[in-house]
């Protein structure tokens, strides 16, 4: 992903703490109004506090479950192409062991979260932590692997490795949002 991501995730949750805490004031400030089967301000500060609450939950998991990793995108058009690494573009074949049926695609090894494909030069998105990926970050160009893939055993080999452009990039890569939870 794009450099500052982390920065953007970590202000977010800052200002739910701030808001979560205006509204804990205001839920004991109408605590104090008297009868609080009646208090529509307590009751109403009690569920604003739980909209926080639920997102500051989602974006707790959000980031638990998802690895981040800060890339310039500079970076990714200058980098060595000796072996496979996340941001390279490589071209892979893929053998399926059962049917001997080849197919070959095009690449840019991504971060998580990015799932978009390039029509003009026929390049998509491999998350670095799918299945394929896994198996073939670190290789080297014409280094067959027999890989066990969710479509079952299949050969696997790069046949080129290269930086992408900076349109490629552009057109590829996307900024990654944080979930939204709808406020009740």
């Amino acid at each position: 992903m794009r450099p500052g991501y982390n920065r953007v995730l970590a202000e977010e949750f800052e200002v739910l703490k701030l808001k979560r805490a205006d509204l804990v004031k205001d839920k004991v400030e109408a605590h104090s109004q008297g009868d609080l089967r009646e208090n529509f301000g307590f009751k109403a500060a009690k569920d604003a506090i739980r909209a926080v609450d639920r997102k500051m939950t989602a974006l707790d998991r959000f980031v638990a479950r998802n690895a981040f990793i800060e890339v310039d995108p500079a970076t990714w058009l200058t980098k060595p192409t000796d072996t496979l690494l996340l941001g390279h573009v490589a071209t892979i074949e893929k053998q399926d062991a059962l049917t001997k049926k080849e197919d070959r695609f095009t690449f840019l090894v991504t971060t998580h979260g990015e799932t978009a494909s390039d029509p003009e030069s026929g390049i998509e998105c491999l998350p670095h932590n799918s299945p394929l990926a896994t198996a073939v970050l670190g290789l080297s160009v014409d280094t067959p692997i027999t890989v066990m893939l969710p479509a079952g055993e299949a050969t696997v080999t790069i046949r080129s490795i290269r930086n992408p452009t900076q349109a490629e990039l552009d057109r590829l890569l996307t900024a990654i949002k944080p979930p939204e939870i709808e406020d009740d």
